[in-house]
C-alpha cells in the first residue's frame, strides 16, 4: 500500500438543473513502476493507480483505465451534467489492491 495517498476534490457547492459543471480532481500518490530499487538495492514494489471511477447518485458518469506511464499525482478533470440535488463518488483502484475513495454532495436550485 502506498503511504501518504490524498484524494483531493473540487465540485461546486450548487448548480441549476441541468447545468454543467467541471470536476477536478487529484491523488497524491508515488506512482511507483516496480522498477526502481531503494538504497539498499531492493526492488521498490509496483503501486499504480490504474483506474478512476465517478458516480452521481448510484450512476456511472466516468469510468478510466490509467496506464503505467501516467505520472505521480495523476490530475484528472472532467465535465458532468447535473440534474438533481445527489452525491458524486469518486474511486481510484491501486494495483496493490488499495482502494481511495471520496465524496462531495451537490445542490440543484
Amino acid at each position: 500500500m502506498a503511504q501518504d495517498v490524498k484524494p483531493r476534490v473540487k465540485v461546486p457547492s450548487s448548480a441549476a438543473a441541468g447545468e454543467v459543471v467541471t470536476i477536478k480532481t487529484l491523488i497524491s500518490h508515488p506512482m511507483e513502476s516496480g522498477q526502481r530499487k531503494d538504497s539498499s538495492g531492493n526492488v521498490i514494489p509496483r503501486s499504480i493507480i490504474n483506474r478512476f471511477t465517478c458516480d452521481f447518485n448510484g450512476q456511472n458518469v466516468i469510468d478510466v483505465t490509467l496506464e503505467p506511464a501516467i505520472s505521480t499525482n495523476p490530475y484528472i478533470e472532467f465535465d458532468a451534467k447535473v440534474d438533481a440535488t445527489g452525491e458524486f463518488k469518486f474511486t481510484w483502484y491501486d494495483d496493490d489492491g488499495s482502494v481511495y475513495e471520496d465524496t462531495k454532495p451537490i445542490e440543484v436550485a
